[in-house]
Formats: C-alpha cells, structure tokens, sequence
C-alpha cells in the first residue's frame, strides 16, 4: 500500500514497492500508484514535487496564521459601531496567467487596497505591487512595493521594500530567512526598517488531526522589548478547528472556527489581557468565505 500527503511546505512519503522517486531536467517527480475506495488500484500518477522558493510574503507564514490568524486584532482603521468594531476583507488570486505569472487583488475596507503580480521560477521569486493605504489620520496615500526571494524550496532569502509615491520616501524595509522541512519550519525576519527582530518556528504534530505548535519571540530594538508568544491548534472535527495562544505581555487567547458547507467558515474568538487590571474580556465574530 502507498499514501502519499502533501503538508505545508513538505511531501511525507510512506514507502512502499510500488513509489519511486525520479528526477528530470525540469524538477523532480514522484511516481505512486493509490487505491480506490472500492478497493480497486489506480493507475499510476506522476506529481512534480516544486523546488522553487515562494515570494516574500509566506516567510514565517504558518507559524504566523496559527499565532494570530482569526484571533482578536483591531485594526489600525476601522468601523466602529456602538460596543462594535468591524472590517471587510476581500481578495482574489489568479494562478498562472503565464507560465510561473499570478496575480493577486486585496482590499481592506476602510484602509487598504492593493494589486499585486508575483512570478516565481525554479530560484527565483520576484513581486510588484501598487496600491493605496490610509495612515493614522485616515488619508489615502499610494504606494508601491517591490520583494524578491532566492534559494530553493528548503531555503530561501528575501527582501521587501516599500515606497510612498508621494512623498518618494522609502517607508518599508524589511529582510527575511526561511528555513522550510517537513519536520519543522522556521524563519527570522527584520521587520520595520531592521527594527524589528522577528523569530519563528511551527511543527506539524499529527496531519490528520491538525495538530501543530508554533512559538515566536519579537523584539523591538527601538524600545528594548521583547514577547514570547506560544499558540497550538488541533482539529476536533474535520470541520472544527480549535487554536489558542498566549504571550509574555499577559494577553491569552482562543479561537473557535466550524466550516459550513466546506467553503463558508464562521470563528468566535475570545482574548483577555491580564497585564492590564482595567481591562475586560473581548471577544469577537468572523466569516469568510473560500471558493
């Protein structure tokens, strides 16, 4: 018997006579042949097992969404209503436009707005974006935005660099390392001009269930502070994720997300923050919808 599954950033392969492994001029393949439900043999199946580094943007990426993802973040601009604070949140990704060309469409009501094209090879990743992003005051301004990654799909180096159009200041600059098995990923960053010192790891205990850790450390040279953020997740349901995290600052929090109908998720959320002797419990609601 084979199997075969594809997790995150690494393909687990559980031997068998009937895997082989082969490698070409244009990657390399990896040959299985699975069983029906009926119980019946499929035919054998070739997949390409990508090589190539993603953009910019996925370094530190799982260790990210399972820290802080779904989880009770208020914008720096939003709608307030009443006890309520809300956003709207659309994007859009067309993949290969050309061969190695996708293009990606992002607004965040009321804030932001962008388009991006990202074109990845089999060293190479490279993206352009413009859009526009309201400031402090809420006044729109535009933007642009260049990043580019180098290595491979176990290590990968990239850069990302922001610029205001209208003032023709560079206002981001932020550096990345990634470091991507199928035992562990981790990456470190310079966010903020270099300011920001940025480490990450996640693990993938159990795939069926899943399970996995993830722990950041952030410190801010500016200020001299630093924060330990610890989270984990695990599946109760295979439409029922369950995620909680807790940082050095004293804030702990939860998460609650069923899908419905496999592409409609619905969260409830629950943050409290015991640094603070004035503060009360918040808890929050999210849809979204997957095509």
């Amino acid at each position: 018997m084979c199997q075969t599954l594809g997790l995150g950033h690494g393909i687990y392969i559980f031997p068998c006579l009937n895997c082989k492994v082969e490698s070409s001029n244009y990657g390399i393949f990896l040959w299985t042949i699975k069983k029906n439900v009926n119980g019946s043999w499929k035919f054998p199946i070739k997949q390409k097992i990508s090589m190539s580094p993603s953009s910019y943007f996925p370094i530190g990426r799982k260790a990210r969404d399972l820290l802080y993802k779904d989880y009770i973040r208020r914008q720096a601009l939003h709608f307030h209503s009443q006890s309520f604070d809300w956003s709207f949140d659309v994007s859009c990704q067309v993949e290969e436009i050309l061969p190695g060309l996708k293009s990606i469409f992002r607004v965040v009501v009321p804030d932001s707005g962008k388009a991006e094209l990202e074109y990845l090879n089999d060293y190479v990743g490279i993206g352009a974006e413009v859009g526009i992003k309201a400031n402090s005051s809420g006044e729109l301004y535009p933007i642009v935005n260049f990043s580019g990654v180098i290595g491979s799909s176990l290590v990968s180096l990239g850069a990302d660099l922001g610029f205001d159009i209208a003032t023709g200041t560079l206002n981001k600059f932020n550096a990345g390392l990634s470091f991507n098995s199928a035992f562990l990923i981790a990456s470190l960053t310079l966010d903020n001009r270099l300011d920001k010192l940025r480490v990450s790891c996640y693990r993938l205990l159990n795939p069926l269930t899943s399970t996995a850790i993830a722990a950041e450390l952030k410190h801010s040279f500016s200020e001299n502070k630093t924060t330990v953020s610890l989270g984990a997740q695990h599946a109760l349901f295979p439409s029922t994720l369950v995620k909680a995290q807790v940082n050095s600052s004293g804030s702990v929090g939860a998460v609650i997300r069923q899908a419905l109908w496999q592409k409609f998720l619905v969260g409830i959320a629950g943050e409290v923050d015991f640094s603070d002797t004035n503060s009360i419990p918040r808890i929050g609601f999210s849809m979204a919808l997957r095509p």
